[in-house]
């Protein structure tokens, strides 16, 4: 292997896997799994799809704390017995099935972050024994599912667009099955809120409008290492990682495929599907941003333009919301465009540094302001409602419908 800063200074250090990967290995799926007893499932909805041209390899590292209870740690024992013989079954030269147990991680880092980098290193350390600095790096989740051209549609999608450093993949939580009725009523209005806000975002006129869910994401090995790689939160790593993909530029979208994720309950992170189911199964409901929030932000957005000549920064500031204005003179705004004027030789350089400042990042913590001091949260069906009627000029009744009507609009995108 060539000498590599990436994996020299910022991969985990600690490689697991020491037989030499085949010479035409294009894919490979990271799954972290924690305490899951369904883990099977997952390996064999990925195992049942059909095969691309290029080798797959599957790496799932199981993972655990110093800090774990010995009834998750007996869980992954367990697991980590079942998925190697599953693995030794199931492996064909096409296909194959790594299983890691990561045990007693740090306390200070040990969760789906580390546990999602491990693995992606891991993949990296693969791809470029063999000289594949374009691989391809898939996260999945120990209880996702996926529909059988999974492998096939993440092959085309790169192959179709050469210059993606990465995509969001489609997903679709589970609408009805054996988990009680209230999972579903809440897995409903979740992913209306997921959905709600990246069509707020596209409402807006934002270029980094696109989901960030850690099942649902692909990227390319040389665009992983150039970004520093996965980080180690113990929630929000795919929000906070995949932005910092996005901002490379060519960032796509692949639709052509869907995840499967899981609505059951969980306590696993602080924030995020399992916390939102049981948060609504507590309070029977969800709320979401209010839409005066991102109506208030096309406004801003739509005069960026205007900021590369305008000299009259106080007057700029007067015509704008009074939840805008606030933000920006509190975030020190007139400091922030200078810099970014006296580093624009261009509108389009402008432009450019203007969203770097501007990032996803600042967008969330002005929605957060906007919310805490002007627009108080309103029920997600509420909001979803508004915004297909006045984004896409559909009327719908109910929060399913309005998710169903969300997923189609984001199908043939």
């Amino acid at each position: 292997m060539q000498k590599n800063i990436y994996l020299e200074r910022y991969a985990y250090p600690t490689t697991f896997i020491k037989t030499p990967p085949p010479d035409s290995l294009g894919i490979i799926v990271t799954i972290p799994c924690f305490n899951e007893p369904n883990l099977i499932d997952s390996l064999q909805s990925i195992y049942n799809c059909t095969r691309p041209n290029c080798a797959t390899e599957v790496i799932v590292v199981i993972n655990d704390g110093e800090q774990s209870t010995s009834s998750v740690k007996s869980q992954n024992s367990i697991t980590y017995r079942q998925a190697i013989q599953w693995a030794e079954d199931k492996n064909t030269p096409e296909l194959l099935f790594h299983i890691i147990y990561a045990e007693d991680l740090p306390k200070k880092h040990a969760g789906v972050g580390l546990a999602r980098k491990i693995a992606m290193d891991e993949a990296v350390k693969r791809l470029e024994s063999i000289g594949n600095k374009k691989g391809i790096i898939s996260c999945f989740d120990a209880d996702s599912l996926c529909e059988t051209n999974y492998l096939i549609a993440i092959e085309t999608h790169f192959n179709q667009h050469q210059r993606s450093s990465g995509c969001s993949i489609h997903f679709e939580h589970p609408l009805d099955g054996e988990l009680p009725a209230s999972n579903y009523e809440a897995i409903i209005d979740y992913e209306l809120f997921l959905r709600y806000y990246t069509h707020g975002l596209r409402f807006v006129g934002l270029p980094y409008a696109f989901q960030t869910v850690g099942s649902s994401m692909a990227v390319r090995s040389d665009a992983y290492q150039k970004q520093g790689g996965m980080n180690k939160r113990h929630a929000g790593e795919d929000f906070y990682f995949l932005h910092k993909i996005i901002a490379l530029g060519n960032f796509s979208v692949l639709n052509t495929t869907s995840i499967i994720p899981s609505p059951r309950q969980s306590d696993r992170v602080p924030f995020g599907t399992g916390k939102a189911i049981n948060e609504w199964l507590y309070t029977q409901s969800l709320a979401t941003y209010a839409p005066q929030t991102y109506i208030d932000l096309k406004v801003f957005i739509a005069s960026v333009d205007d900021l590369w000549e305008n000299t009259e920064l106080e007057d700029y500031l007067n015509h704008l919301p009074k939840c805008i204005s606030t933000f920006l003179i509190e975030t020190d705004f007139k400091t922030e465009l200078k810099r970014i004027k006296k580093n624009s030789s261009s509108s389009a350089t402008f432009l450019s540094n203007f969203y770097q400042w501007f990032n996803a990042f600042k967008v969330l913590k002005f929605i957060h302001y906007a919310r805490d001091h002007y627009y108080p949260n309103v029920p997600v069906y509420e909001a979803a409602s508004w915004l297909l009627q006045n984004e896409y000029d559909i009327t719908i009744p109910h929060s399913r419908d309005a998710l169903l009507a969300f997923r189609e609009i984001d199908r043939n995108c």
